[in-house]
């Protein structure tokens, strides 16, 4: 691969070439024009005529055109891609699952023009094709649901030893079917980022809480809430921080065994844990759960599968992270402080 190099150095490099022939130029026609030797320079007084027309005629020149023309020439070309490194800029900044990010290149040089409009049009290729794929997650999982209600109802009524294994087959189904239509749903409001709210996260806490304790305690397993500090409020959607939050403490329900206890815990700043009764998960066997194309076996094993993905993605929307702390069987979503 040859090496780049920048405008400016390649245009301090060209005048220097012309500099030196135009100088190698000049130098012969004084000598020819003033009929001047190499060996006529041994006369002292034609050795200074000789410097003194080469000073006038050629290094004068130099002095007051080539070194002022490249600086004013460094000094133009700086200007006309100052708006390319302020494209760079915002893409930069731009966040890392945000789309319909587009170059501005209203400001940009003629030239630079044709790249930033193909540039343009490739982000906007690929932003159309991300959300056809989750329109058609999205339609997929609304079409699958109606006959799965339809068809937990018919078992519901079948009267055969292997109605209820079959009936927790399509709950699961179902379970995984809306995990399907959140994960749509929290990708399209990645591209809608300013559909952003103040969000209590020890309110969002109580919800769950208090939505998932009655099956918990019909479990024989007990849900409770911790307050530890002062819990910071973070903007996002409340939706799918409630739904990142249930996937944790349902996971923590099903690794935990009967007579066990769960705990969410919030705080201390913008940050929540579950702490469940089960073996923990190592932040290696996390990273490989959260991966989206992961067997759903290796996961149910463990009472996680796509729901741990979903939360993963929800909290990157957020500027977040989840984690794990193993020895403690804690998971942790670590929010971004608001701004």
């Amino acid at each position: 691969m040859s090496q780049r190099r920048s405008i400016a150095r390649r245009l301090f490099i060209g005048l220097s070439i012309v500099g030196f022939i135009g100088t190698t130029l000049l130098l012969v026609f004084i000598i020819n024009e003033h009929q001047q030797s190499f060996t006529a320079l041994g006369d002292p007084a034609a050795a200074r005529h000789a410097f003194r027309e080469l000073f006038e005629h050629v290094i004068l020149p130099i002095l007051v055109l080539i070194i002022p023309m490249g600086m004013a020439s460094l000094i133009v070309i700086r200007k006309a891609l100052a708006p390319l490194g302020e494209a760079v800029a915002q893409l930069q900044v731009a966040e890392r699952h945000q789309r319909g990010v587009l170059i501005d290149h209203a400001a940009f040089p003629t030239e630079a023009v044709p790249f930033a409009q193909a540039v343009n049009r490739l982000l906007g290729q690929l932003d159309q094709a991300a959300r056809d794929h989750e329109a058609f997650a999205a339609d997929v999982a609304h079409e699958l649901r109606t006959p799965l209600a339809v068809l937990a109802l018919e078992l519901d009524g079948l009267d055969h030893p292997d109605a209820p294994r079959l009936r927790a087959e399509v709950i699961a189904m179902r379970r995984l079917i809306d995990q399907l239509m959140l994960l749509a749903r929290v990708e399209a409001q990645s591209v809608a980022q300013s559909i952003r709210d103040s969000v209590r996260l020890e309110d969002v806490s109580a919800d769950i809480v208090s939505l998932m304790a009655p099956g918990a305690i019909a479990a024989d397993k007990s849900l409770s809430l911790t307050r530890v500090g002062d819990v910071a409020p973070i903007m996002g959607q409340r939706e799918t921080v409630a739904a990142a939050l249930r996937n944790l403490v349902e996971n923590a329900l099903r690794v935990t065994p009967p007579g066990g206890a769960v705990t969410v815990i919030a705080g201390p700043g913008p940050r929540l844990r579950v702490k469940d009764g089960g073996a923990g998960l190592t932040p290696e066997r996390l990273a490989e759960l959260v991966q989206r194309h992961r067997r759903a076996d290796h996961a149910s094993s463990e009472g996680a599968g796509l729901g741990l993905a979903i939360v993963a993605r929800i909290m990157a929307a957020h500027g977040g992270t989840l984690s794990s702390v193993a020895d403690a069987q804690e998971l942790v979503l670590d929010f971004a402080p608001p701004r």
